[in-house]
């Protein structure tokens, strides 16, 4: 049986580059069948036919002099937002494969009035999450969290040594043994919920750091965000509201 490297193979079935192929299987967009291609550089039948799931463009939600909200789609990077809003920049990040409310500011006097927010925790954070397992009750962590960098990946764990951290967790639907998840995050530490969530044995679906089973994307959507008088709502993907 002849065989090529994943990417290499991609990109000849695809026309685009090895770099473009290499960047879509590290961002978990291709598939065998069901199956993700975990490995761009994997040997692979050279007859293979790839699947490959389409990015969706950002949509803004809200826009004024001081911020654009958009309303950000899987599987792309919170820095690549920024260059196509530019010149307005971050207000915070989310994770990869983390969908929903992202806020980018237009000038620093608005950025300075949010960070003071954040610092104070007067920003309403509300998340979605499908998450392993059944959650019957309503939970509350309040545990630190230490984040180091290995290999240049954030891993976070519950520490002592850690800032502090605490979210709510009030289970909504059940389904097949895993939970439908409203998230309330207070201080915001890096991947906060995931952590929190594997710390209670209730991982997030799709989130293998973290302990959850492999899906196609991990289960996590910023649904709402209230700052400086203003609410933004990113409505839940169709995959969170038909998740079996």
């Amino acid at each position: 049986m002849a065989t090529e490297k994943a990417y290499k193979l991609l990109a000849i079935q695809e026309g685009i580059s090895n770099k473009n192929a290499k960047s879509m299987i590290d961002r978990g967009l291709v598939y065998v069948g069901n199956k993700k291609v975990m490995v761009a550089r994997a040997e692979i039948d050279a007859k293979t036919i790839f699947r490959v799931t389409k990015i969706e463009k950002p949509n803004v939600i809200f826009e004024n002099d001081d911020l654009i909200v958009v309303d950000k789609p899987p599987y792309i990077n919170s820095d690549e937002i920024e260059r196509q809003f530019k010149p307005a920049v971050l207000l915070h990040r989310l994770d990869r494969e983390t969908s929903g409310v992202l806020m980018l500011v237009k000038n620093e006097e608005f950025r300075q009035k949010a960070i003071k927010e954040f610092k104070k925790d007067k920003v309403y954070k509300e998340y979605i999450a499908w998450v392993e397992g059944i959650m019957t009750e309503p939970i509350e962590v309040d545990k630190p969290i230490l984040t180091t960098k290995k290999n240049n990946r954030a891993v976070s764990n519950v520490s002592s040594k850690g800032k502090p951290a605490r979210t709510e967790f009030f289970p909504d639907i059940v389904s097949a043994k895993k939970t439908k998840v409203k998230c309330i995050i207070h201080h915001g530490r890096t991947h906060q919920i995931r952590t929190h969530l594997r710390y209670i044995d209730h991982p997030i679906v799709g989130d293998e750091q973290y302990g959850g089973r492999r899906a196609k994307r991990v289960m996590l959507h910023a649904h709402k965000v209230r700052l400086l008088g203003f609410e933004f709502i990113a409505r839940e993907p169709k995959s969170f509201t038909h998740f079996e």
